[in-house]
């Protein structure tokens, strides 16, 4: 996976230059993103303060981790199910 060029308070902030004023075309070419890229973020990361960004990127980490426990838990329980299912035999006299 491509590492990011830009932390999400760099996101914000660009995006707070263009509600100052300053013209799309102009600031996307400062920064050196695409057009399409500006309006990605803009739909996400729009109308956010810095405390808020802070705070929504610990929510997504936290999510993050608690989707990998989920899968491993489930992983476990999947193996656990299956070992219970399948028919040992007895022990022999």
């Amino acid at each position: 996976m491509r590492k990011k060029r830009f932390s999400v308070e760099q996101i914000v902030a660009v995006l707070k230059q263009a509600e100052l004023g300053l013209p799309v075309a102009d600031l996307i070419r400062q920064v050196g993103i695409s057009e399409q890229t500006f309006y990605r973020w803009k739909e996400q990361y729009a109308g956010l303060e810095s405390d808020q960004v802070r705070e929504l990127k610990q929510v997504v980490e936290e999510n993050a981790r608690l989707k990998r426990l989920v899968a491993e838990l489930s992983l476990d329980k999947a193996v656990l199910q299956d070992v219970l299912s399948k028919k040992f035999p007895g022990p022999r006299s």
